[in-house]
């Protein structure tokens, strides 16, 4: 018998922790089937307390009835004794000790049900504010389950980046531009020695050389006929004399 109460045992554990799992993971149905519950407390709390005010409502007025009677049969009695009915009045009288009986019985059953008619509204009243507070409290607590996964995911997808990963991607990185600006620099190097660039600049430096030389004749040529029309003027000069 033992056995079979252990084994009950750790069944019902494991059905609490499988139920205990599915809430944990569904706290949106949780909420909204608690909430109903109360909705459905909270109606038949309602109808109780619409059983009592109904109550209150007929005590209430069988008490007005009643104290509108006596004073009916109040006013009758000395009537009937100034008429010398005695029967008459002898009648009158135990209907009003009846009815005296009766207001005094219905004001205390209606002071007792009007105070659990209030007690039971105040309740009613407190009921609907917890099933609003449950309401705000389930969109809170949604809010900040949907806020704490969205931080979570954040975080794992932070966690997930490696950061030597990223360093040796950026050195890569570097390390391409470098070798690029390299093979740059070495064009211009190479362009500036090998043999064409020299030919050029001997041919640029002849060329130089050439227009000097044929400038510097010109000059010569230039000079010389200056000196030979100075020369012929200055003999015909003396000649005149």
């Amino acid at each position: 018998m033992g056995f079979f109460n252990r084994l009950a045992n750790i069944w019902r554990g494991f059905l609490s922790l499988w139920v205990s799992n599915i809430e944990t993971r569904n706290p949106e149905a949780v909420y909204e089937a608690a909430i109903e519950e109360r909705v459905r407390k909270h109606r038949e709390l309602k109808k109780a307390v619409s059983g009592i005010v109904y109550l209150r409502n007929k005590t209430s007025k069988e008490l007005e009835e009643a104290q509108k009677e006596l004073k009916s049969v109040n006013a009758q009695i000395p009537i009937a004794v100034q008429d010398g009915e005695d029967d008459v009045a002898l009648v009158l009288i135990q209907k009003k000790d009846q009815l005296n009986a009766k207001v005094e019985s219905l004001s205390a059953d209606l002071e007792k049900i009007a105070a659990q008619a209030e007690e039971a509204k105040s309740g009613l009243i407190s009921f609907q504010a917890e099933i609003e507070k449950l309401k705000r409290e389930k969109e809170e607590m949604l809010a900040k389950k949907a806020s704490a996964e969205a931080r979570i995911e954040i975080q794992e997808t932070l966690d997930g980046l490696s950061t030597d990963a990223d360093i040796k991607a950026l050195d890569n990185v570097r390390e391409h531009i470098e070798k690029i600006q390299a093979e740059a620099d070495i064009g211009t190097e190479l362009g500036e020695e090998n043999l064409d660039a020299k030919l050029a600049r001997i041919k640029a430096k002849t060329a130089s050389a050439s227009a000097q030389a044929q400038l510097d004749e010109m000059k010569r040529q230039m000079n010389a006929q200056k000196q030979a029309e100075g020369a012929s003027q200055a003999a015909a000069v003396k000649k005149t004399i």
